[in-house]
């Protein structure tokens, strides 16, 4: 797919007001040409943009600061496994990727913390977390650790390692009937809040500098918040999400 530059300022016209001082770098991400109605009958082009950071050739380093990782963005599957090209709207945007720097860490109360991940690591990261840079010709992901959801040793999200207070959980099947014996369509199944927890976070830190356990366990059937943490598929076809200890509301027994 062709990627175009834009700048702010080249960005003007008669109807539009200038830019001109802005040195912002946009990214466009997809082109589409069906027009747009407007009230003098005149015809626009659609431009669906993206705002990015492009990191001058120049800079063959970067360094992040503090509790910042740098990670390089996993790249999206363009094609089926059958071969065919997927669209842009069809490719799933991926949320994880390798740790390629790491800060120098961050200070808990007197104590100081250094990066618990280390670089060469698989993570996968919350959705909408950080700040995207085009560095070195790859796309990168500079994020806080904390936005870091865990570390994944595998390519099976079952095995994946949650960081701090996050949790891992497999969620329970949907309903397949209704309390009267009627078969439920897969429109009408209500999504499940219940799962049994499969790995949990060694814990937030206190101002000690020392990890408080968290109060649920592997094995634990949990009832969580409804629209809290990140959902995955696993390669047996489970769902499963990760979040945080704080949107599980109740243990089940």
């Amino acid at each position: 797919m062709a990627t175009t530059q834009l700048t702010a300022s080249s960005i003007s016209g008669n109807r539009f007001a200038s830019f001109e001082g802005l040195r912002s770098t946009c990214i466009v991400k997809a082109v589409s040409f069906a027009p747009l109605k407007h009230n003098n009958s005149r015809s626009f082009s659609r431009l669906v943009v993206k705002a990015a950071t492009t990191v001058a050739p120049k800079y063959t380093t970067l360094k992040p600061l503090g509790d910042r990782v740098l990670v390089k963005i996993k790249t999206t599957e363009e094609k089926t496994v059958g071969g065919i090209l997927l669209p842009v709207t069809a490719q799933s945007k991926p949320n994880g990727g390798e740790v390629v720097a790491v800060g120098e860490g961050h200070s808990a109360g007197k104590i100081k913390v250094d990066i618990s991940v280390k670089t060469g690591a698989q993570v996968i990261y919350s959705k909408y977390a950080g700040t995207e840079v085009e560095f070195d010709g790859s796309k990168h992901l500079i994020l806080k650790e904390d936005d870091i959801v865990g570390i994944l040793e595998t390519d099976d999200v079952k095995d994946l390692q949650p960081l701090n207070d996050r949790v891992l959980i497999k969620v329970a099947e949907a309903e397949e009937k209704t309390a009267g014996g009627l078969l439920l369509t897969e429109a009408a199944k209500e999504k499940p809040s219940i799962g049994t927890i499969i790995a949990v976070g060694p814990g937030p830190l206190d101002e000690e500098g020392n990890r408080k356990p968290l109060s649920v366990s592997p094995g634990n059937t949990v009832l969580y918040s409804k629209y809290a943490g990140s959902e995955f598929k696993g390669a047996d076809g489970s769902d499963y999400i990760t979040l945080r200890v704080s949107d599980v509301m109740a243990v089940l027994s």
